[in-house]
């Protein structure tokens, strides 16, 4: 079992740091998720700090897990994409089964799309895709880690995100040039059975999601099984609505 700590969480002077309560003393911690959280990191909640043994590290702790209405909810956002990555090589994903690379961080223009996927490499490099395929046997995936929680519907972004439409629209792109083109959610929030885009907080993503179905792009939603021994895709979610409100 991995050694976390437990802790009580009391405040976020900003979107990398909170303040939280370990043995009735007050440390820092990182939290590596720029999103608000706020329904999730209220003060008086009970959270659960990874130690750090980088001497150079300016905290000494890193946020990961947080309870929520009597679950466990990951809010580390780069722990999402090793979770979609590691359900590829164990055939959890069906949509995404049959390839025979599977790259992280593919450097595409000036961007790194989270997973590249193709069923055939060069023999002389197997860090290069042939050429000569034909582009469909490839796929580009970008993974957005989901928190927050309405009604047991899954909802993202829970803070508007350029950065976001940006990624999208580099899916819409690839897809235009005979690409195949996957956003991938994944809920993190045990409680979220279905999703759906937030157009209140961010209605520019919300838009260019649509936008990016109707291109063709394909949208997968998952849910993770959150444990501090590990997490790990446990299937499909129920459903998903990009329909305004």
């Amino acid at each position: 079992m991995n050694k976390y700590i437990k802790a009580i969480f009391k405040s976020r002077p900003n979107r990398f740091i909170a303040e939280v309560e370990v043995g009735g003393e007050i440390v820092i911690a990182h939290v590596p998720n720029t999103g608000r959280c706020k329904e999730l990191l209220v003060e008086g909640t009970t959270v659960y700090l990874m130690p750090s043994d980088n001497p150079n590290r300016k905290t000494k702790f890193s946020l990961l897990f947080v309870e929520n209405n009597g679950v466990l909810v990951s809010i580390h956002s780069q722990e999402a994409n090793k979770i979609v990555y590691d359900g590829i090589l164990n055939g959890k994903i069906e949509e995404l089964d049959g390839y025979g690379l599977v790259e992280r961080e593919k450097t595409v223009g000036n961007s790194r799309i989270d997973i590249y996927l193709a069923k055939k490499m060069q023999e002389n490099n197997h860090n290069q895709i042939n050429n000569d395929h034909d582009q469909t046997n490839d796929c580009y995936v970008e993974i957005k880690g989901v928190t927050l929680v309405e009604n047991n519907i899954a909802i993202f972004p829970d803070a508007p995100t350029e950065r976001g439409k940006k990624h999208i629209d580099e899916l819409i792109e690839l897809k235009e040039k005979g690409h195949r083109a996957v956003v991938f959610f994944l809920i993190q929030h045990p409680n979220g059975n279905s999703f759906k885009p937030n157009w209140k907080t961010d209605p520019d993503f919300s838009e260019t999601l649509v936008k990016a179905q109707k291109s063709g792009v394909e949208i997968l939603v998952y849910k993770s099984k959150n444990s501090l021994d590990g997490n790990e895709i446990i299937g499909k979610a129920m459903e998903y609505n990009l329909e305004k409100y």
